[in-house]
């Protein structure tokens, strides 16, 4: 069995990871971490627990948990895993954060976004970005998973092909993407109060989100040049889910077919990227609690552009499922395991 540490167990994406493991036949969690609840029973935090997690609520020690567990998950705000982590735990524990910290290659620009020192650069360039479908090989072989953000996941899987393929301009890249209120985590704030929130949609972030350079950095790999983009997202009324549509210029006037052929060349044997049939636009109803992303675009030979569409659970491919995916080819398992959900619906 591999033993799970978690810390941040009582946020949406920690408490997720939890519900995911309940399922997963090859691991025990050790270590409810969470600072808000100390010694409190994990069930008392969340009900749907109840008679499932007796277990309490530990702190954040990391050096104690890296004596006790086989990875660790690090479900907190930035900044908090790279004032934890040092070359001593990384010799005796794996570990899977799911902040920002080591997503961006590049420091000065972690801190220009994010507003904050990084406390453990040195670690920046090993860490793996962890999107499984294009870092597979790499994510085998780590000891520090960078687990990409909900938004990015979305946006990245969406463009992929096009970029890959050079099928698109991508400094031509627009997104527009729509997020459930979830996404911005479990704290008290008065901006995601429900009458604040309710029978209301709005922008935010326009043009200094945190999200707009890790999908520039890592669509610039794809396509092996710079990339800058406009990125704009937006708050919706709902719990969970993430809905991307993107446009961009095309390089070329190309089919229907041939755009189709560029995913199934990267997504037909993919488990958790299903690119839906001609005419069907992705909705979040039909990935919520679930590990899919569902992806597919439509061409406008009228403009020469096309326009991009993705679909996830912000919680579960967006943060915890792809955790969960990361640690099972992190330690050989099938990838699939804990993850074989179909989607709710209602």
């Amino acid at each position: 069995m591999i033993k799970v540490g978690i810390i941040g167990s009582t946020g949406y994406a920690g408490q997720e990871i939890v519900r995911l493991l309940m399922g997963h036949k090859d691991a025990e969690i050790v270590w409810y971490g969470s600072r808000s609840y100390i010694d409190k029973k994990y069930y008392e935090v969340f009900g749907n627990m109840f008679q499932i997690v007796d277990d309490k609520c530990l702190d954040d020690n990391m050096e104690e948990l890296a004596e006790k567990a086989d990875v660790i998950f690090t479900a907190t705000p930035q900044g908090l895993c790279a004032s934890l982590v040092n070359e001593n735990i990384l010799n005796k524990v794996k570990i899977i954060d799911l902040s920002a910290d080591f997503r961006i290659k590049d420091v000065k620009v972690y801190e220009q976004w994010y507003g904050i020192e990084h406390k453990s650069p040195q670690f920046i360039e090993e860490a793996v970005y962890g999107l499984c479908e294009i870092n597979r090989e790499d994510i085998k072989k780590a000891r520090l998973i960078a687990n990409p953000g909900c938004y990015t996941t979305c946006s990245i899987l969406s463009f992929y092909p096009l970029v890959k393929e050079g099928l698109i301009d991508p400094n031509s890249i627009i997104i527009d993407a729509k997020s459930g209120t979830s996404g911005a985590g479990r704290g008290a704030k008065v901006n995601n109060l429900f009458c604040e929130v309710n029978e209301n949609i709005k922008a935010y972030g326009v043009l200094t989100h945190r999200h707009t350079p890790e999908i520039e950095e890592q669509l610039g790999y794809a396509g092996n040049t710079e990339v800058k983009i406009i990125f704009t997202p937006h708050l919706v009324p709902m719990n969970r889910g993430i809905l991307v549509t993107g446009y961009a210029n095309l390089k070329k006037s190309v089919s229907y077919e041939e755009v189709r052929a560029a995913y199934d060349k990267y997504y037909e044997k993919e488990k958790f990227v299903r690119v839906l049939d001609k005419n069907v636009c992705p909705e979040t109803r039909w990935v919520e609690g679930s590990n899919y992303v569902d992806v597919n675009f439509k061409l406008d030979e009228r403009t020469n552009r096309i326009v991009v569409m993705g679909a996830l659970d912000n919680i579960v491919k967006g943060a915890a499922g792809q955790a969960v995916q990361n640690m099972n080819l992190m330690f050989g398992l099938p990838e699939s395991e804990g993850l074989e959900l179909a989607p709710m619906f209602p």
